[in-house]
């Protein structure tokens, strides 16, 4: 059986031919052709909600299709933008909805939103890189994970950025062999642990992130039976950062989009 980290090491190792793959599967090259031929189209947020392929498509690109049932809650993502500290995507934990929010720039670039290459061909190499990693893990859920660890550890500056994804808590709670009794901490407590026995920098280098994720598939192979371990909730975008009576004042809005 390949293991864990070998199956890692031949996506990543040729990461565009692994990608080509995916792009030519005729589901993935539908909609992506749909999504290119129509997104320069959408001049506003009320032109993308009402695209249920175009909405659903780049909400998957972020890792949030989870949410695409919460059209008012994306309508404020997308409607504030990401330019005021204190818009409605940066005060969530989760960075994919302040990611998702400067992709499809509305509040900042109004109707020419789409037509900058990170809207288009940038969007469609987000869907592609889901499908790859969602695809790897159905075979290992470990495979999943390092995939995902791998693209988003050039960006992790903090311990916090680590807790605030579970995904990524997951890979470094693995490698460090923490016990479940440390998510009862108090989470700056949590976050300054993690950068003393981790140091941060060493995912911004590739041979050392290299050997990170081969420690951590390892040790996952050891806990986790790799065709049983379920991580899917692992990747479920988060509403934790603003409070529940916003939530809840959202959730009262109408959720058709309009």
């Amino acid at each position: 059986m390949i293991t864990t980290y070998t199956s890692y090491a031949i996506i990543s190792r040729d990461l565009p031919a692994s990608l080509a793959r995916v792009a030519e599967q005729p589901d993935v090259a539908r909609e992506s052709a749909y999504y290119l031929e129509n997104i320069g189209n959408i001049k506003s947020v009320d032109d993308f909600m009402a695209d249920s392929r175009i909405y659903n498509y780049a909400l998957k690109a972020h890792g949030l299709e989870d949410m695409a049932y919460a059209k008012a809650f994306i309508r404020k993502v997308l409607t504030e933008g990401v330019a005021d500290p204190e818009a409605f995507a940066n005060k969530l934990s989760d960075s994919r909805y302040a990611q998702f929010a400067e992709t499809l720039n509305f509040q900042a670039l109004g109707e020419t939103a789409t037509t900058f290459d990170k809207a288009q061909k940038g969007v469609v190499e987000k869907y592609q890189r889901q499908k790859l990693e969602e695809e790897a893990g159905a075979d290992n859920p470990g495979v999943r994970l390092a995939l995902y660890f791998d693209r988003m550890a050039p960006s992790i500056q903090s311990g916090m950025e680590i807790l605030a994804d579970d995904a990524l808590s997951e890979v470094v709670r693995t490698v460090l062999q923490l016990p479940d009794e440390i998510a009862a901490l108090d989470v700056d407590r949590q976050a300054a642990f993690i950068e003393e026995s981790i140091d941060i920098t060493d995912f911004h280098d590739r041979t050392k992130l290299s050997k990170f994720l081969e420690r951590f598939s390892t040790l996952w192979e050891l806990e986790n039976a790799p065709d049983s371990a379920n991580v899917a909730t692992l990747f479920t975008p988060s509403t934790s950062g603003i409070s529940t009576d916003l939530l809840i004042s959202i959730n009262a809005l109408k959720l058709g989009g309009t």
